[in-house]
């Protein structure tokens, strides 16, 4: 059953798991899937915990004791969340040895709501770095244009990051930049570099559910032909930019001092139009030091009947600048689907957290001790 997330893994491809609940964490669920299904990581959001925690199972306990001392909903939250992170990253911990701190790693994410907030971003970072007190952590920060100084600061502090909502390929490139610049402060605070690690997540099948409804909007033959290709098109030329920055001499200065790369990270890998193979974003965007996070359904569809048929990305740049140029003949604004993807990102990552402290506001009220 695993052999294509074997053959994934052995291409380059680090398959992280982008769920988390602490029923997965207390049943050996993790575990197995670490052993048996080539997982090496980690993935969470908002929007998992929400579920996550929703769902209940494993959380009354914890609850019932906060709701005892009184926290805040905040408070409570962060509690929760924190320790399902700490769990499932000592369960990493030995993927995090074996690799030398590539993988092995779990992410969590700063509050959504400082997405727009610079300062507020890193004081949430380095909090949550405390919190979860774990080597194989990665702080979530959002690419949003206050994120961009945010994960500079937070990487030259030492704290490993995982750059999250990415759309576009300047904004990737922005957010490349942003690394190197954090490592050269690290560098400055004579802080060992080769501790330090990052990914960049760069979101595929929104790229397509945006493209794919202006497409229709057209309702051309030549723009129906279209359909299905700007996400993979986007994502393949997003790795042609980390090809060119990682074999700069900014890059090379740094890597002689220890530095690691900043892998590109495939989110959102979950086909949403049914039209589509399962595995689209998976035997399409093979490409080595990249890393996949798939939702569990995902997952188990590659293992099941992946097509993984070696590199799928490099040499196909041109191909790829030739689908996005006739995507934009037709009239659809590439800069505006990025925008709008990103602004829709961080407000879905919003009202998730907003709905979570919701119903644990809920939860604590409900479980909080009746005074005598």
């Amino acid at each position: 059953m695993t052999d294509a997330l074997k053959r994934l893994s052995d291409e380059g491809v680090a398959i992280w798991l982008d769920d988390l609940s602490r029923k997965r964490i207390t049943s050996g669920n993790l575990a197995e899937l670490i052993d048996q299904s080539h997982v090496v990581g980690v993935t969470t959001n908002p929007a998992i915990f929400q579920k996550a925690i929703s769902g209940g199972e494993g959380y009354e306990q914890q609850l019932t004791d906060l709701a005892t001392r009184k926290v805040t909903v905040e408070e409570a939250l962060r509690m929760i969340t924190t320790a399902d992170v700490r769990d499932a990253a000592d369960i990493l911990r030995p993927v995090y040895d074996r690799t030398d701190g590539q993988d092995g790693r779990v992410s969590i994410e700063v509050d959504p709501r400082l997405a727009h907030n610079t300062a507020a971003t890193i004081a949430e970072a380095k909090q949550l770095a405390w919190l979860v007190d774990r080597p194989n952590t990665l702080i979530k920060i959002p690419a949003t244009k206050a994120g961009l100084p945010a994960i500079t600061e937070v990487i030259g502090k030492g704290i490993s990051v995982n750059v999250t909502l990415i759309f576009s390929l300047e904004r990737y490139r922005e957010v490349m930049d942003a690394y190197l610049a954090g490592l050269e402060k690290a560098k400055a605070a004579g802080l060992d570099l080769s501790l330090i690690h990052s990914v960049a997540s760069f979101f595929v099948s929104r790229v397509d559910s945006e493209i794919d409804k202006r497409l229709d909007a057209v309702g051309t033959d030549e723009a129906k032909a279209l359909k299905g290709k700007a996400a993979l098109a986007n994502a393949r030329l997003a790795y042609e930019a980390y090809e060119q920055v990682f074999a700069s001499d900014r890059w090379a200065a740094l890597e002689r001092l220890g530095a690691n790369k900043q892998r590109a990270l495939w989110a959102s890998t979950g086909v949403k139009d049914p039209a589509y193979k399962d595995t689209l974003y998976v035997d399409d965007l093979v490409a080595p030091n990249t890393v996949n996070t798939m939702p569990e359904a995902t997952l188990e569809a590659t293992a099941d009947h992946g097509q993984i048929t070696g590199d799928t990305v490099r040499g196909t740049y041109e191909q790829a600048r030739a689908e996005l140029d006739a995507v934009a003949k037709l009239g659809i604004s590439y800069d505006d689907v990025v925008q709008l993807l990103e602004d829709e990102g961080v407000e879905k990552f919003e009202a998730s957290w907003n709905d979570l402290l919701k119903s644990t506001e809920a939860e604590l009220e409900r479980l909080a001790p009746t005074e005598a």
